[in-house]
């Protein structure tokens, strides 16, 4: 099997050095280049005919999605695996929308680089679990938020009403309707949300800060 060639990014010497050590403990991972200057990226990626970039996404000058942009117009081959301080939704689908294959966590890298650098080789996407459970938990919340726009104007001042905490009887004299209109509205809004408690009602509408049009 042949030596998988890898650039390492990152502009902190220690967090370089942790990963080279990790890396050249494993048969047939090979460190061939490190640098802490974006703008050396593509000179040190064409000289070590790297197969598996790192690249840090916060680095003075020219941060790490752009520099993948860069690296990858130019060397369409190399694989890029993201390696960050930050978890945040902006910056994963940055790095992907540019073309990096994976997103680890620093703090994952021990256990999640080789994962990563094994998916990337086979051209798959891979995010570590902890970039994954939030990526997920932005999705379940951006679904949950498209759902609330099949409701009424008025069907949203109800659910609105109902986080206050008010009831069926107050809801009913604050916006002039009948008692039974209410829990007709009610009812609606649960099948539509696809909610089935009064307090998962709630719950949703604090959460996605419901409020009327």
């Amino acid at each position: 099997m042949p030596n998988v060639r890898i650039l390492l990014v990152d502009d902190h010497q220690m967090f370089r050095d942790a990963l080279r050590c990790l890396l050249e403990k494993t048969p047939h991972f090979k460190v061939v280049g490190e640098t802490g200057d974006a703008f050396e990226v593509l000179g040190l990626a064409h000289k070590t005919s790297a197969d598996i970039v790192c690249m840090d996404i916060g680095m003075p000058g020219m941060n790490g999605i752009e520099t993948t942009r860069h690296l990858l117009a130019a060397c369409p081959s190399v694989k890029v695996i993201a390696l960050s301080t930050y978890s945040d939704q902006r910056y994963v689908k940055g790095m992907m929308n540019v073309g990096a294959l994976a997103y680890i966590t620093k703090v994952a890298a021990a256990d999640e680089l080789f994962r990563a650098i094994n998916a990337a080789r086979k051209n798959r996407k891979y995010l570590s679990p902890d970039v994954a459970d939030e990526f997920i938990g932005v999705m379940t919340q951006q679904s949950q938020r498209d759902l609330s726009t099949k409701l009424s104007n008025r069907e949203r001042q109800v659910l609105q009403l109902v986080a206050e905490g008010h009831t069926s009887a107050i809801i009913s004299d604050r916006l002039n309707i009948a008692l039974s209109t209410v829990e007709v509205h009610r009812r609606n809004i649960m099948r539509k949300l696809n909610l089935h408690s009064i307090a998962e009602l709630t719950r949703y509408a604090i959460r996605n800060d419901i409020s009327a049009v």
